[in-house]
Formats: structure tokens, sequence, C-alpha cells
């Protein structure tokens, strides 16, 4: 399966002082907000890093869904965080924390079924950075 899916950014101004927009092919995302405020302190609209940590959270959660049902296991309820931490210009970790209730299986299977997933869902191999994982299974 091959697909290409878009994204749309518009920037106007000064890095500090400008304002943006960002939309998506979907249209989920229509002109949403972007500012210097957006990004590095509290301001009404998105922001990369956020994006990444949206991206990074469903890709992760879906693979794993995919990864259980591989496994003979359904999930009542995954429910993923992720938190990207942003350090002098860099993104310097990804940390996923995994919430799952899945019926009939172990803490150790479900454990080295979301490490799998965090190595092989497509928004963690295009990262650059250190991705960690705590799982709970409820």
């Amino acid at each position: 399966m091959k697909f290409t899916r878009k994204a749309h950014a518009n920037w106007q101004g000064t890095g500090m002082e400008g304002k943006g927009t960002i939309s998506t092919q979907s249209t989920t995302l229509d002109n949403a907000q972007l500012s210097f405020k957006t990004r590095f302190a509290d301001g009404v609209g998105t922001n990369p890093e956020e994006l990444v940590a949206a991206a990074h959270s469903g890709c992760f959660t879906m693979q794993l869904s995919f990864l259980l049902n591989d496994a003979g296991f359904t999930a009542d309820d995954l429910t993923t965080e992720a938190s990207v931490t942003f350090e002098d210009g860099t993104i310097t970790l990804i940390h996923l924390e995994l919430k799952g209730k899945v019926p009939s299986i172990s803490a150790a299977e479900f454990n080295a079924i979301a490490n799998k997933a965090k190595e092989i869902c497509p928004i963690s191999k295009l990262l650059n950075t250190t991705i960690t994982l705590n799982a709970n299974l409820e």
C-alpha cells in the first residue's frame, strides 16, 4: 500500500512577531493558528511539537492494535499520551505513556508487543530521537 498525505503551512513576518497557519488535507486542521507564543509559551493555536506528539501517539496506538490482533488479542481500550521534549533547538525525547485494557493478555506479553509497536510504528522510525515507553495494562 502506498499513499501520500499533505499539509500546508503559511508564515508571515518575523519568527518572533510573525504569525502563521497550518492546514491538513483532511481539513481536521483548517488554518489552525501558529505563532511564537503558541510554540514557546501559552497561546491559542498549535505548534510543530504538539503535532508530532499527536501523529506519534496515533500511529503508535494503531500499530499496537494491529500487533495485538496478530497475536490473537483485541484491546478493549488503548490510550497513549506522547510527550515531546524540545530542548535548545532539538527534540531530545518523546515519551509514550500507554494505558491498555486487553482481555486475557499477560503484562509481559502486553509490554513485549507494546515495545515492538514502539520500534516499528512508521512515526517512530521517522524520528531521530530517543523514544521511551511506559506501558500499563489495567
